[in-house]
């Protein structure tokens, strides 16, 4: 056909209807118009247009919502820091005031046991003096019924009775002192 075609040296407008290319071509080109007059590129480039905005949008947000994260994520990190900081310093406070108490609680108990080493001393000296006050007693009042027996025995009337005062008055001395 392309030989007949260029043999004839013309154009053939019967044969140009009748190829299928031509149809297709013209089918093309009235889509084509069709888009355009409809507005189908503009509104499909306001649809990618917006898509894009949108997802431009979310990458922003995304990123505004990680740099939140961060600096919560950062935030307590301080907090946890500074809580673990609290932490120590009370348990060091506690160990300071826990020796501080039992400083205290050796002192005082000391001071206890001085004070009833001091009482139990105290209580012994006296209990040796008035155990020494009462033998001394009793060894006067044996002594002076000795006398008294043997003053009786030798000495009889007058010269016994100033005896027996004179050695009652050194009784009465000794036991005032």
């Amino acid at each position: 056909m392309e030989a007949e075609h260029a043999a004839s040296g013309g154009f053939n407008v019967a044969e140009f209807f009748s190829d299928p290319h031509t149809w297709a071509g013209v089918g093309l080109v009235i889509f084509l118009v069709i888009m355009v007059i409809m507005k189908v590129p503009g509104a499909l480039t306001k649809s990618l247009d917006d898509r894009a905005a949108k997802i431009g949008a979310e990458l922003t947000s995304a990123q505004a919502l990680r740099k939140e994260a961060e600096a919560k994520l950062a935030d307590a990190g301080k907090r946890q820091a500074q809580a673990e900081a609290d932490a120590r310093d009370i348990v060091e406070a506690a160990r300071r005031e826990a020796a501080m108490l039992a400083a205290q609680a050796q002192a005082s108990l000391v001071e206890k046991l001085a004070r009833r080493e001091k009482l139990a001393e105290e209580r012994i000296a006296r209990a040796e003096a008035d155990a020494m006050r009462d033998v001394k007693l009793a060894a006067i009042d044996t002594a002076s019924k000795a006398a008294a027996q043997i003053l009786t025995e030798t000495l009889v009337g007058k010269a016994a009775d100033d005896h027996f005062t004179a050695s009652l008055e050194t009784v009465k001395k000794a036991l005032a002192s």
